[in-house]
């Protein structure tokens, strides 16, 4: 099985696991994956989520070619159908992209190695990304006359300024670490043995936070953003009016008040 899972703690390790063929997603594993995020996003225990993938060449090198035959019949036909349905016919363009799954816990992506194509956007759907020096990225699509699949262009965009985005979506070239660090892609660049341990040590920082407050101000920036201030603040108040009576916000003021760590229960 391609896609290892584990909870250590709060946080859930996520780990795509097909070194051979650079951590490159079938269907199969990519209905998995899926599977297993809207899991996490259901267990109360799950706080955050780590992705990584397996072995020191690749994070992941996006859809598994060789395993992968073209869509038959009518793509208009496949377009219209469910992700599920599409994947039965051999479509697998749509898997990749998971806003349908709605995960408001946080997704770090801990990268090691070569991070291309559908790979790059499924780094780019993670809220933090922390790398191996010996990464790369690139979005390649073009070089093969196509375009990235899920979004990767749009998902750049909102990432890194528009330069940079537009840069490495038309010419398809790839970037090291360190220029992925200096644009703003990834927030922190370290020795491939420091990888996981620091990805680790900002997922448990993460997780000591209130849960139900943390998965509300990821929701609040991912639906809000293209909001006026105006809007945007008024939808704020509002969860902002859920979170007030919650149990986890009188323990964090007890806890203020006494000196202590707070202790929060997601409730």
């Amino acid at each position: 099985m391609a896609i290892q899972f584990q909870i250590v703690g709060h946080v859930a390790v996520i780990t795509l696991d097909a070194p051979d063929a650079h951590n490159a997603l079938t269907i199969g594993d990519l209905i998995h994956l899926r599977k297993v995020l809207g899991t996490c996003q259901d267990d109360d225990q799950v706080r955050v989520i780590v992705l990584t993938g397996r072995g020191e060449q690749a994070f992941c090198a996006g859809v598994n070619l060789k395993e992968n035959l073209p869509v038959p019949g009518s793509l208009a036909s496949a377009a219209l159908k469910s992700r599920e349905a599409e994947a039965e016919e051999g479509g697998y363009a749509r898997l990749f992209d998971l806003s349908d799954l709605e995960i408001w816990k946080p997704i770090i992506a801990a990268i090691n190695g070569q991070c291309l194509g559908g790979g790059l956007e499924l780094a780019l759907q993670c809220d933090l990304r922390i790398a191996a020096v010996d990464a790369c990225f690139a979005l390649p699509e073009v070089t093969q006359a196509s375009v990235p699949l899920a979004g990767g262009v749009q998902y750049l965009l909102r990432t890194v300024a528009a330069a940079h985005a537009m840069k490495l979506a038309l010419t398809g070239a790839r970037i090291d670490s360190d220029e992925a660090l200096r644009i703003g892609l990834i927030s922190e660049c370290v020795q491939h043995e420091r990888l996981m341990p620091t990805a680790m040590a900002l997922a448990q920082c993460i997780a000591a936070n209130g849960p139900l407050a943390v998965q509300a101000s990821k929701r609040l920036a991912l639906q809000t953003a293209h909001l006026s201030p105006r809007d945007f603040v008024a939808q704020t108040h509002l969860v902002w009016g859920l979170l007030r009576d919650s149990k986890d916000r009188q323990e964090g003021q007890n806890a203020t008040a006494q000196g202590r760590a707070p202790r929060y229960t997601g409730a």
